[in-house]
């Protein structure tokens, strides 16, 4: 198998949007495959319907904001707000592609929503909660921003212990010990806990609150190689235990983790799973 090393994250390195560009750019359609059982999810517990204006909050490269865009029609609008306006612009670009005139873009923070109280109908978000800092104050604006009655239904990893993390950043993990995230940085498992997300929604005076943890596919269409390439590109909030790596272990942890990988692989398909946690409320 390939050596990755010379690939791997190396200290100082420049990680964040214009890194997950790059990712997005080499491995967009086989990361959108192995999304989309998440995203369908999504956009079918937030029931999007014909004539509604949505808010996709951390929208990215824009799902589950351009599904949304095809099911709430020309009398309806999707908006996808992220900090990033280079990401935003790749979303854009994709809704060209699938000639959407419903969805407009908008660079923005969850902390401070640049837009008027009681704007939407429904406020989705898919792998975004997790990494707001300030989670109460980004729910209070959410809630501002929805019109009465109604609903924002979120999305966030289930817990690190899964195929997916613990055959990829877990090998990582097991080899340089420490902590596997940074204290106080950003955590993909922060509401992994049953009832946390649903919890916070409620502090934030969302009623009808309810939240489930499922088991979904989340498959990558191809090599353990690649799927570890793409998986270092993009996870950013594991920085700390990448630059921790010395580089005499790179190898050992590459063949390490393509073993690990090695156990899902059905045909020409990586068959992971992926435990996510949804929950919603209504204003």
């Amino acid at each position: 198998m390939a050596d990755l090393s010379e690939d791997a994250p190396k200290a100082g390195a420049t990680w964040g949007n214009s890194y997950r560009l790059l990712a997005s750019d080499k491995w967009k359609a086989k990361s959108a495959a192995m999304g989309k059982a998440v995203t369908e999810t999504l956009v079918e517990y937030a029931a999007p319907q014909a004539g509604m204006e949505v808010l996709d909050l951390a929208s990215g490269t824009g799902e589950p904001a351009i599904t949304i865009a095809t099911r709430v029609g020309a009398g309806g609008q999707v908006t996808a707000l992220d900090l990033s306006p280079e990401l935003l612009e790749v979303a854009k670009k994709r809704a060209r592609e699938r000639g959407l005139r419903n969805f407009i873009t908008r660079q923005g923070d969850a902390h401070s929503l640049p837009f008027a109280d009681n704007s939407f109908d429904l406020a989705t978000s898919r792998f975004g909660v997790m990494f707001f800092a300030e989670i109460d104050r980004a729910l209070h604006e959410l809630g501002r921003v929805l019109r009465p009655g109604a609903r924002a239904a979120l999305l966030a990893w289930g817990p690190f212990a899964q195929p997916y993390w613990q055959s990829t950043m877990g090998v990582v993990h097991r080899h340089v010990g420490g902590e596997a995230l940074a204290p106080g940085g950003p955590d993909p498992f922060r509401f992994s806990q049953p009832g946390s997300l649903a919890e916070v929604l409620g502090f934030a005076g969302f009623r009808n609150v309810h939240e489930n943890t499922i088991t979904v596919p989340w498959t990558w269409p191809g090599t353990p190689e690649e799927v570890w390439e793409q998986a270092q590109a993009v996870a950013v909030p594991f920085r700390p235990i990448l630059n921790r790596v010395p580089p005499h272990l790179w190898p050992q942890i590459h063949a390490e983790v393509y073993e690990a990988i090695g156990k899902y692989i059905r045909g020409n398909e990586i068959e992971f799973g992926a435990t996510i946690v949804l929950a919603s409320g209504s204003k």
